[in-house]
């Protein structure tokens, strides 16, 4: 197709809205399906098909049209989605919608049928054997509170037929209340920053353990790691994901591999020592077989270190100074009373507080290109998730602000940080549109100001969600997890 298709309106909004809502749903079981029965997971351009309603995948069609600057409707992908399904494919991950936008709109068909093109372009995928990984990971949260349930609702979702990684237990303190089973479950059941769990939950008291979508999640009561004993639980060669913050050295999560049934450690917070601190998309290549324990810095890193490897690459950063608006945590009090560190015994909900972070800083643990070059600050305010970091750059070079807009899209669309960077040029968007954010940030390209060599960058960032997410990609790199992925410029998952 040519650029004509993006002129084209229907006779009848309302009826060509009831068609592609019709093949939407009829996408539901095929994506479902592929998921379930072949763990093939399919994609349009980055954003998962997999559970998703039929308005969810009709507003990832609409997508597109940011990536591309022009559409992909459900009669595109429909054809090619059938296409897959006919198809015997071994495990991977599939963007259909690049596949579809390669055949309609780019001309590379070369005269062939959807049904021959797809099936050329997956070759590589046709009764394949290779599997992401061996056998299925067992997983361990330590700790379940804010960003462990959300940890759990990632790893349930991604479940889909129990191939790679399952989520086995959590472990908690001891001495909880006699119904502590039920409100843990109830804690991941509703939420009330990010909504209710998709799915069902039940709770099985007797078994110690709730059931989350089929996934069993026994609840393991210890005060120290090395009193669990997971194979007591048949739970082996796990991964434990400490989000705990209690240990941050390798001395203390070291406590977690005298557990019998545990051999890995991810810890959720900024390490110390020598403990590599790895953000995904950007140095998570340093993550070798050998390593035992790493931690995947914080959410402030995560969010920082993508975009200002991005600028470093294309423009040089002489000097910066990265400033976090930040929302609340439960390290602050709800209203003024006595804690430790300075400023945050005042009240949370009602106050600017400021304080310090130590993002700046550890972003040369990751780009140690960088150390030495910025400085940073961080002001908590009250709102309870996304927080925005702002990012003072001077430059190796001059730049314009649409030069530097159209680089920041370029990165965050098409390079090997997309799933870290994401783009918004909305002019009315504000912090809670990015609740569910699954990027590490999100570029804000209307906000952003530049002269000559000092450019003003603003990123917002899903400080639960989105951090949980990159939490995630280290825990699959950790794993050995490693799918085949059209396109073939990857890897690991889409």
């Amino acid at each position: 197709m040519t650029d004509q298709r993006k002129r084209e309106r229907p006779e009848d909004y309302f009826s060509d809205w009831k068609e592609r809502e019709a093949l939407a749903e009829s996408m539901i079981p095929q994506v479902g399906g592929l998921a379930r029965n072949k763990n093939v997971k399919c994609y349009i351009y980055g954003r998962s098909m997999v559970n998703k309603s039929v308005t969810d995948l009709m507003k990832i069609h609409r997508y597109v049209r940011q990536v591309e600057n022009n559409e992909i409707s459900e009669f595109e992908t429909a054809p090619v989605i059938e296409a897959v399904c006919n198809l015997p494919l071994g495990p991977g991950h599939i963007d259909v919608g690049r596949l579809a936008t390669e055949y309609y709109d780019k001309g590379q068909g070369d005269g062939l049928d959807v049904k021959d093109y797809v099936a050329k372009q997956l070759d590589f995928l046709v009764n394949s054997k290779q599997k992401p990984i061996a056998e299925p990971r067992d997983v361990v949260l330590y700790g379940f509170g804010r960003i462990g349930r959300l940890m759990a609702r990632i790893l349930i979702d991604k479940t889909d037929g129990g191939a790679s990684l399952r989520l086995k237990a959590i472990v908690v303190r001891e001495g909880g209340a006699p119904n502590d089973l039920v409100k843990r479950a109830s804690l991941l059941r509703r939420d009330s920053v990010h909504g209710a769990f998709q799915g069902t939950i039940r709770v099985d008291e007797e078994r110690q353990s709730f059931v989350a979508n089929g996934n069993e999640v026994k609840v393991i009561y210890a005060n120290a790691p090395e009193e669990v004993d997971y194979t007591a639980y048949g739970i082996h060669n796990a991964i434990i994901i400490d989000n705990t913050g209690v240990w941050r050295d390798r001395e203390g999560l070291s406590r977690h591999l005298k557990a019998k049934g545990a051999s890995k450690v991810i810890l959720t917070a900024p390490g110390k020592g020598d403990l590599k601190n790895i953000v995904a998309g950007i140095n998570s290549n340093d993550i070798v077989d050998d390593d035992t324990i790493i931690s995947a810095a914080s959410c402030t890193t995560n969010a920082i270190v993508p975009p200002l490897k991005a600028m470093d690459d294309e423009y040089g950063i002489m000097t910066g100074h990265v400033e976090t608006v930040h929302a609340y945590t439960n390290d602050q009090n709800l209203i003024d009373n006595y804690h430790k560190a300075e400023r945050r015994g005042r009240s949370a909900p009602l106050n600017m507080v400021l304080t310090e972070t130590g993002a700046a800083k550890a972003v040369s643990k990751v780009l140690p290109q960088l150390e030495g070059k910025l400085t940073g600050n961080a002001i908590r305010v009250p709102t309870p998730n996304v927080s925005m970091a702002i990012l003072n750059l001077n430059l190796a070079r001059e730049t314009d602000k649409d030069e530097l807009n159209e680089f920041m899209r370029n990165t965050a669309l098409h390079s090997s940080m997309r799933k870290q960077i994401d783009f918004s040029s909305s002019p009315e968007v504000v912090s809670s549109d990015f609740v569910g954010s699954r990027s590490a940030c999100v570029f804000d390209a209307k906000a952003t100001i530049v002269n000559g060599k000092q450019a003003v960058l603003y990123l917002w960032y899903d400080n639960e969600y989105g951090y949980s997410c990159q939490v995630y990609r280290i825990l699959e790199q950790m794993a050995g997890i490693k799918y085949l992925t059209y396109p073939r410029d990857h890897t690991g998952p889409l």
